[in-house]
């Protein structure tokens, strides 16, 4: 796969779950603003707390990795992509520090 692909798949992955995500969960947020409410609702079953608990790692294997270049690479402004892995979600900050890495890996070379 080439770069131009890679970076275009990057991007609609990102955009395709903040949109999916803000389609699912925007609504019933609007219909009644209860924050911890939302959160508690990831872990209404067995299955939904497995895959809860799933993202928070996948999260922190994230902000390891973000630190990690950080100081090893010099990779800037990861912290971008752990707020986006937040609100909509690891896909999309994880697809956005794959772009600003990629950009900042070939600015460097």
């Amino acid at each position: 796969m080439g770069t131009q692909a890679y970076r275009g798949l990057l991007l609609v992955l990102a955009v395709a779950f903040a949109v999916a995500f803000a389609l699912v969960c925007i609504p019933p947020f609007i219909e009644n603003p209860d924050i911890i409410g939302a959160f508690a609702g990831g872990f209404v079953n067995p299955y939904a707390s497995g895959y809860a608990i799933d993202i928070f790692f996948t999260w922190a294997v994230l902000a390891v990795w973000v630190m990690y270049e950080a100081k090893v690479k010099g990779i800037r402004h990861g912290w971008v992509a752990l707020l986006l892995g937040v609100v909509p979600g690891v896909a999309t900050g994880f697809a956005v520090y794959l772009l600003i890495r990629l950009k900042q890996e070939k600015a460097g070379a």
